[in-house]
């Protein structure tokens, strides 16, 4: 069963708020970043690589931002519109913010660390008069990421999308996304992270994640538990990753459904949940059942990890099935 309701008159199908910025991803693998001499430079932020895997996967996708006014701001703005993601909403910062930095480490396909250069980023610096009610309006569905939330004005910006979004009813996806250098507490963190669930109609994150959001209600990291406090809001759907063991998505229903994994030949671990959520969000707004949908993300989540970048590797739907006909599955131990 698929619990959710999209709007079929949009004009588009996705939009997603948040985090544009660079990744720098080591050329020189199976070492230390000490070691490494040179990186490749790719378009990156959770909501951004997102929107990239659901575009390339055929949905008309649009992204509310604000970038730098220099040279890599005007990168990312290209790759975006060469992905066919409408940038009509992406604002150009004016006070010298800059763009957000992000060195990958690439020790071992099970060690891979991010060096993140996060001051005066421009992507933070979205203001809420900055949010255009009648963009969110012409959208079936909208993702927020949590790494917005962490600091204002872009904390304000992304409540007040929310608001649009209830009141016009676009399905709203939250990929919790916890980056924890980016907060100054984890009580903080908890608090606009549940608000911000509170106002969500699907949730996806990790089960630490989940345990981060419960600090002032712990839930002994029991995943029924915690879908079914957000069942008491507006969720309809919640999803709990287990890492390498699969994931579980339960449904306000009651029902649950367990999500495996496709080996592959792993070169990093980042990305992995970019790519999940694109495909599988993909999948529920084509309509497909949410073990279906699962599938689909896992798939796509296996075919990132086996390549050097994240926005890059997206693949098409083509892809996707390719590798699915042919990747061995192992069901979830989650």
């Amino acid at each position: 069963m698929n619990p959710l309701v999209f709007k079929g008159s949009r004009s588009m199908d996705f939009i997603a708020i948040g985090r544009l910025c660079i990744d720098l991803n080591a050329n020189e693998t199976q070492r230390p970043m000490e070691e490494t001499s040179t990186f490749t430079k790719y378009v990156g932020g959770s909501p951004a690589n997102i929107a990239i895997g659901a575009s390339r996967l055929g949905l008309k996708t649009g992204f509310i931002g604000k970038v730098s006014d220099d040279q890599m701001g005007r990168f990312i703005t290209s790759y975006l519109k060469e992905n066919e993601i409408n940038t009509d909403s992406i604002v150009i910062d004016r006070t010298g913010a800059v763009t957000g930095l992000a060195f990958t480490e690439i020790k071992s396909p099970t060690e891979c660390s991010i060096l993140m250069y996060r001051d005066n980023v421009a992507d933070l610096k979205l203001e809420p008069s900055e949010v255009s009610e009648d963009y969110i309006k012409q959208s079936k569905a909208l993702l927020i990421s949590g790494t917005a939330l962490a600091k204002s004005p872009s904390r304000e910006a992304v409540f007040l999308t929310l608001e649009y979004a209830r009141k016009h009813d676009v399905v709203v996806f939250f990929d919790l996304d916890y980056r924890p250098y980016t907060w100054e507490a984890e009580a903080e963190t908890a608090v606009y992270y549940n608000l911000a669930a509170e106002k969500s109609d699907v949730i996806i994150g990790t089960r630490e994640e989940f345990d981060m959001m419960e600090k002032f209600s712990p839930s002994n990291s029991n995943d029924q538990v915690t879908a079914e406090k957000w069942f008491s809001y507006h969720a309809k759907i919640v999803v709990i990753k287990h890492g390498g063991e699969g994931s579980i998505a339960y449904t306000k229903d009651g029902a649950s459904h367990r999500g495996g994994i496709f080996k592959s030949k792993v070169l990093k671990t980042f990305g992995a949940g970019d790519s999940y959520a694109s495909a599988f969000i993909y999948g529920l707004m084509e309509g497909l059942e949410i073990s279906q949908a699962m599938r689909l993300g896992s798939a796509s989540a296996s075919i990132v990890i086996s390549k050097h970048s994240c926005s890059d590797a997206m693949p098409t739907i083509n892809e996707i099935h390719s590798f699915m006909a042919t990747a061995e599955e192992i069901l979830s131990k989650a």
